[in-house]
């Protein structure tokens, strides 16, 4: 497990609308020396950047408040028993939000995303084997009220994964 900053990412929903949190050059780079390592102290951070350990301190935290990041710790699921990671494409009748919301509710859905093109929706799934999945799928997923189609795009190995969005 290693800790990394996703930046530019909330927990809380996109909507679309309302203005973004302007951020400068040098939150930028207090962004960009905790993506390399979300541990890293304010004193370092500030020697890397200009600042003093405090700015660094008022600057995080502005940063965290406005939703622009999170510091967060990163598992790699098969270490810690999740062997079985798929994309599911999900084709919607009617209103996208009440199957976005039932997913969003579900443990086993890390990553819920409303879609133009071939899908409504894109959920990645992850669970402990084949059997956890095609439960996930068949059982829940598919039996929500407005699913109307499903296609799985089950990962046999996983060769990037990054979170450095918006720095680099």
């Amino acid at each position: 497990m290693h800790s990394e900053v996703v930046a530019s990412r909330s927990t809380e929903p996109r909507t679309g609308t309302g203005s973004s949190p302007t951020i400068d050059a040098v939150s930028l780079a207090i962004i960009e020396q905790l993506q390399e390592d979300g541990r890293r102290p304010y004193a370092a951070i500030g020697k890397a950047v200009g600042l003093s350990e405090a700015a660094v301190r008022q600057r995080v935290q502005k940063l965290l408040d406005q939703g622009v990041m999170q510091i967060v710790a990163v598992t790699d699921p098969l270490t810690v028993g999740f062997r079985r990671q798929a994309m599911v494409g999900i084709n919607v009748e009617g209103d996208l939000d009440p199957v976005a919301e039932a997913l969003t509710a579900m443990a086993e859905c890390e990553y819920v995303v409303m879609t133009a093109g071939s899908f409504d929706l894109m959920v990645e799934i992850v669970c402990e084997d084949d059997d956890h999945l095609l439960d996930v799928i068949n059982k829940r997923i598919r039996t929500l009220p407005g699913v109307r189609s499903t296609e799985s795009f089950v990962y046999l190995k996983l060769k990037k994964q990054t979170y450095m969005w918006g720095t680099r």
